[in-house]
């Protein structure tokens, strides 16, 4: 993000009003690699490819942020390889984590990983060193710490419906999983800040959040998320495109203030559930409509979502979720004029 991207997300953040209303979207290797013909393992391997695309992206669409910007990531492989996760990288696919725990006994056994030097965080930190002079002559600068949250990559290492079951059965050995996973993810986001003092915000993204009730969200998820959001910094992104509506609530006391959401909930419901304390990215369907519609359709839709909107503060028009695999630069584009243009 450039440095009037970044204010215009602060100001947006603080409840100013914008205008145009700003528009964002989080790109990564679902979408980028394959929009820039390239394959994924190619995005996640030549250092000279990644960065060209996500030049080509902020260059192609200068009008919208993209979040967290310059994403150096391995899909969901980054965090749980720190732990010893067998990996799968297919050649043009998703990348795939293995379990590591297979019974509750082996988390007394689960040694907190070194951010500096375990997996593919050193891997993935040096491309973002590598890169940074080229960024910042893009007029850019790196401004997030950014990691999958701890229940996500607790399901991860352990299984979701094990985990979840763990939690009601033996409550213990999920807090001590939690309190490991917790204190790895404090560690890995203060090297990254550490190393770029341009970052000024935290995204964790975490679906688990949505299949949780809510006594045990504020058991299992709550106390750790505050953790990890008291850092310094001036945004606190959180991505769950699993239901929301449980969680929605305690957002402003888990310390979010930037939030991405699935788009089964209307942003004006939304804004009601979270007491109009907290900015919301969203709320386009991304795969029937942004990646599937026709650009006057992705327009139509668009302009309904703003239409139904009480106030328009603390709004980043994006679609409910990361940008999907197959989305055309006609129709972001169509969702960016529409935006643009949009006048009540």
């Amino acid at each position: 993000m450039n440095q009037t991207q970044w204010q215009t997300l602060l100001n947006v953040i603080q409840g100013e009003r914008v205008d145009p209303i700003p528009t964002a979207f989080i790109i990564d290797c679902p979408w980028l690699p394959n929009w820039h013909g390239a394959r994924i393992i190619d995005y996640f391997t030549d250092q000279q490819l990644w960065l060209e695309s996500n030049l080509s992206a902020i260059r192609e669409f200068p009008e919208t942020m993209f979040l967290p910007g310059f994403w150096s990531e391995f899909g969901m492989c980054t965090e749980p390889s720190a732990f010893g996760a067998r990996c799968n990288f297919p050649e043009n696919d998703f990348p795939h984590a293995h379990r590591v725990i297979r019974t509750t006994d082996d988390i007394d056994e689960l040694e907190i990983p070194n951010p500096e030097t375990d997996g593919l965080l050193p891997f993935m930190l040096n491309r973002l060193k590598r890169a940074q002079p080229a960024i910042e002559k893009a007029g850019h600068s790196i401004r997030f710490a950014v990691a999958r949250g701890p229940l996500n990559i607790a399901s991860f290492l352990m299984g979701s419906t094990e985990f979840i079951t763990m939690m009601m059965m033996t409550p213990d050995k999920a807090h001590e999983l939690m309190r490991k996973v917790t204190d790895f993810l404090k560690s890995w986001l203060d090297l990254q800040r550490k190393t770029f003092p341009t970052i000024d915000g935290i995204f964790l993204l975490d679906d688990i959040i949505g299949f949780m009730g809510e006594p045990e969200f504020r058991e299992f998820g709550l106390p750790y998320f505050q953790e990890l959001y008291s850092a310094p910094v001036s945004v606190k992104f959180l991505h769950n495109d699993a239901p929301c509506r449980v969680c929605a609530p305690i957002l402003p006391e888990m310390g979010v203030n930037l939030f991405n959401m699935g788009f089964e909930v209307s942003l004006a419901e939304l804004q009601e559930l979270t007491q109009h304390k907290v900015t919301l990215m969203g709320n386009l369907p991304p795969r029937d409509v942004l990646a599937a519609a026709s650009p006057e359709e992705v327009g139509a839709q668009t302009r309904a979502i703003l239409d139904s909107l009480p106030d328009t503060r603390r709004i980043l028009m994006s679609c409910g979720g990361g940008v999907p695999p197959g989305v055309s630069s006609e129709n972001l584009r169509a969702f960016i004029q529409t935006v643009q243009g949009y006048k009540r």
